[in-house]
C-alpha cells in the first residue's frame, strides 16, 4: 500500500490516467463494474487497518443528513440546533458539513469518539463497494488522493478490469 506522505503526489500524477480509465468504464455494464470494484475493495480492506491512517477524518469531512444530526445530537445530549451551531455549517451545495477538519470526534489514537453513531457518509466511506459505482467515479477519483486504500483499489481495477 502506498505511503500516506506520497499519496497526494502519486494520485495527482495518475489523475489524468485514472480519469480516462473511468471514462472508459462508463461503457461497461454497471453490474460488472460494481462486482469488480466490490471484489477489489474486499481484497484491499482485508489487509487495511484504517486506524493506522485516519486521513479521511483529518483531511475531509462527511455530509450530515438530518438523521445523522438527530442521532449525534442525542448521543451528545445536545438539541439538534445546538449540535448544528457547534459543529456544522452549510456548504455551497446547501449540505451540512463540518465547520472544521480534522473531525472534532477524531481522537489522537485515530479512534472516533462517536463511532457507533457516526454519519452515514462515514459508515460508507470510501464508497469503493458502492452500487452503482459508475455514479460516483468523480468522488472515487478525489478519494484516491485522500485514502491509500482507494488508491490501491483503483490501481488494482486497472489491472484486473481493463476498460
Amino acid at each position: 500500500m502506498i505511503d500516506l506522505k506520497q499519496l497526494k503526489g502519486e494520485a495527482q500524477k495518475r489523475k489524468k490516467e485514472n480519469k480516462r480509465y473511468f471514462e472508459r468504464l462508463k461503457n461497461k455494464k454497471s453490474r460488472e463494474v460494481d462486482l469488480a470494484f466490490a471484489e477489489q475493495h474486499e481484497l484491499v480492506f482485508a489487509k487495511t487497518d484504517c486506524l493506522t491512517c485516519a486521513n479521511c477524518c483529518r483531511g475531509t469531512g462527511p455530509l450530515f443528513t438530518q438523521r445523522d444530526i438527530e442521532r449525534l445530537s442525542s448521543r451528545l445530549k445536545l438539541k439538534p440546533g445546538d449540535f448544528v451551531e457547534k459543529y456544522l455549517r452549510i456548504d455551497e451545495d446547501n449540505d451540512y458539513v463540518l465547520k472544521t477538519v480534522p473531525c472534532p470526534f477524531l481522537g489522537n489514537d485515530n479512534y472516533c469518539s462517536v463511532y457507533e453513531d457516526r454519519p452515514k457518509a462515514c459508515r460508507e466511506y470510501p464508497h469503493t463497494d458502492h452500487s452503482p459505482m459508475l455514479q460516483i467515479l468523480d468522488i472515487t477519483l478525489k478519494n484516491t488522493a485522500i485514502c491509500p486504500a482507494v488508491y490501491e483499489v483503483v490501481e488494482r481495477m486497472k489491472k484486473y478490469f481493463p476498460a
